[in-house]
């Protein structure tokens, strides 16, 4: 794209919205991030280098997501309800100085994307003074259609005030907009409230630019694209469409999805080339898998970093500080969380490392444990390089290992270990003869005692 100044708009504010729910509707996640940060993260990608985000009352948690993602943006408080316009006006000292483009959107399109973006915007480049983004519906019943003569848009129609002719168009309208920046403040502030509701429309800017002889157009993009969401069950469509996205993206970079209609992945998941993932494999968000990996069927991971090489599961979960250095064999019912796994380090059954450094080349038994939390604050567990953990060993942090360590099976450990040292921390074994029988012969009597 041409270097222009360009503002988009992002109204968040009074969305109709049925989705029973405290939270702010562009608050709902797709795919682990919010609808509005979607958004957001698309026009990052689309290279516009001003946004404003108008914002109901009491949506702080809006503002604070937007601060995260773009701390340049402006938040905008509308206080009344009073329709599109009047929303996009609540961001008017946005508008104020030199613009080249301004844009329009919702904060409820998770799906848009910066091509669909850059229709606009190109549109406004090649001479347009106001380009609306419409899509062909497969069902247009309830959406404005877009009436053109000769390539201009003449008229936006709701569907109430359409003729039966233009009930049979198809090109509806997204409500994503663009203005060309010189002409954006006075149209949005030329439009008025004459209507039922007392409200006030952007898409009345159509025919108010239209009438001023200014050159109107509408461009087009896919119904998925310009999705909105007012419903959970539109909420999962779209969640769907998002992972079906995401598949083929990942399955185009060279990575091997044995079912991929089951694998799911948040919006941030970085998958390297040859990398297989078996079936039901969930990814929350923050996770890196690097090259030559394999991640086996029924894992979960968030916020970890799967090294290059390593296998993780099947049936392991991954959480937040997870990160396997490479070669690292991570095994069924396995949790690892805000642990570092040294290179060829082995944890391959039915453990939990929480808050440790494992060395390289160390293998950890079933049934480990660190046991990293006191009740009032977590403490950290390292482990020497070249160790091996006896199944079934419980060690209670803050706690350090040195490198080459042997653990007996079911030991307790709780002292600091020397390199090279052999810890045994469990009760001597005791065998009674015969005292099998006598436990019998009493649990018996004590059982028919009881009736």
């Amino acid at each position: 794209m041409t270097e222009r100044s360009v503002l988009a708009i992002v109204l968040a504010a009074g969305l109709g919205t049925r989705m029973k729910s405290e939270l702010p509707k562009v608050m709902h996640p797709i795919g682990g991030l919010p609808l509005a940060g979607h958004v957001l993260s698309t026009l990052e990608r689309a290279c516009v280098d001003r946004v404003a985000v108008v914002t109901g009352p009491d949506m702080e948690v809006l503002e604070q997501l937007v601060g995260q993602m773009l701390p340049g943006a402006a938040c905008h408080i509308q206080t009344e309800r009073l329709g599109t316009a009047h929303a996009a006006l609540a961001a008017k000292p946005a508008l104020e100085g030199q613009l080249d483009e301004v844009l329009v959107l919702f904060g409820d399109t998770p799906l848009i994307t910066p091509e669909t973006v850059n229709t606009v915007r190109k549109a406004l480049q090649n001479g347009a003074d106001v380009a609306v983004l419409g899509f062909e519906a497969a069902n247009p019943y309830g959406y404005g259609r877009l009436v053109t003569e000769n390539g201009r848009l003449v008229a936006i129609r709701e569907e109430k005030d359409a003729t039966e002719e233009e009930r049979q168009l198809t090109l509806c309208n997204s409500g994503i907009m663009g203005f060309a920046g010189q002409h954006a403040k006075t149209l949005l502030e030329t439009i008025g409230n004459d209507n039922a509701k007392g409200e006030y429309y952007l898409t009345d800017a159509v025919e108010i630019a239209s009438r001023t002889g200014l050159n109107v157009i509408a461009v087009t993009a896919s119904e998925q694209d310009v999705q909105g969401i007012n419903t959970r069950a539109q909420l999962a469509e779209c969640e769907a469409i998002f992972q079906a996205r995401k598949r083929q993206e990942v399955l185009e970079t060279g990575v091997t999805l044995l079912a991929p209609e089951t694998v799911f992945f948040a919006h941030d998941t970085v998958i390297e080339s040859d990398v297989v993932i078996e079936q039901n494999v969930v990814f929350g968000p923050g996770v890196v898998v690097e090259t030559g990996s394999v991640i086996r069927a029924f894992s979960h991971l968030e916020g970890a970093t799967v090294g290059e090489g390593s296998t993780v599961g099947p049936y392991a979960r991954l959480r937040p500080g997870a990160k396997l250095t490479g070669q690292a064999h991570i095994g069924n019912f396995v949790e690892i969380k805000n642990t570092e796994i040294g290179q060829g380090a082995k944890v391959n059954h039915l453990s939990y490392i929480g808050d440790a450094l494992v060395g390289a080349k160390t293998n950890i038994g079933a049934g480990t444990i660190t046991c990293n939390y006191d009740g009032f604050g977590k403490h950290r567990t390292e482990i020497g390089g070249g160790s091996f953990i006896g199944s079934n060993a419980t060690l209670v942090a803050p706690l350090s290992l040195g490198a080459g360590v042997y653990v007996a099976a079911g030991s307790t450990v709780t002292e600091q270990v020397p390199p090279n040292a052999l810890v045994i921390g469990r009760g001597r074994q005791v065998v009674k003869q015969e005292r099998a029988s006598e436990l019998r012969d009493r649990f018996r009597a004590a059982k028919e005692a009881k009736g």
